[in-house]
């Protein structure tokens, strides 16, 4: 069977938005094609750049590959005692770049800056990929190369689990009933 291949280069991302600096340690990147999730290494910012240099490599039906209108590219920032959270998304129209790849067998395009676009909807930094489609590639040997998918599991948080620990060795029921008998003493000496 054979379908097309689309090929992410993940260069850097610059002028990130700046939150909190607790626990800060690192940035990745979450790249969906289709139905297809894979998550960049953790690295760190250097010089306010954060630099990755990956490439990924997406392989699908060829309908798939037509009907599939957009390249989601999602910056996240990881953090040591709290849960990971979303940055802001990088969003690529595939369409186009599609039929180019169709028509001349072949499409690259250089490594070039896209905005992020943050919850609000305005913009702030900037990520750098580079993108190749290749239109007729055999589907069964490339299968395989994504091998770093990205699971959507739910993170928790250090905190989270170091209070849980702590609140199931408390022995509630001596705390209350411990205030019961304080409340009942205090009824009994005002009398």
């Amino acid at each position: 069977m054979r379908g097309g291949a689309l090929e992410v280069l993940l260069v850097r991302a610059e002028g990130l938005k700046r939150a909190h600096l607790l626990g800060s340690s690192g940035h990745y990147v979450i790249i969906q094609c289709g139905k297809q999730t894979i998550k960049s290494k953790i690295t760190t910012e250097i010089d306010e750049r954060v630099w990755w240099n990956e490439k990924f490599r997406f392989v699908l039906p060829q309908l798939e590959f037509q009907e599939m209108p957009k390249l989601i590219a999602r910056t996240m920032k990881q953090t040591k005692f709290l849960e990971d959270y979303s940055i802001g998304e990088t969003i690529i129209h595939l369409s186009e770049i599609v039929m180019e790849g169709c028509e001349k067998g072949f499409v690259e395009i250089k490594p070039a800056a896209y905005n992020i676009v943050l919850e609000d909807g305005t913009y702030q930094g900037e990520m750098k990929l580079g993108i190749r489609y290749i239109p007729d590639v055999e589907l069964k040997e490339q299968r395989n190369i994504c091998t770093r998918n990205y699971c959507q599991q739910k993170k928790h948080s250090i905190c989270r689990d170091l209070l849980s620990i702590a609140l199931k060795r408390i022995p509630w029921s001596k705390l209350f009933f411990f205030q019961k008998c304080s409340a009942c003493e205090e009824s009994k000496k005002s009398e």
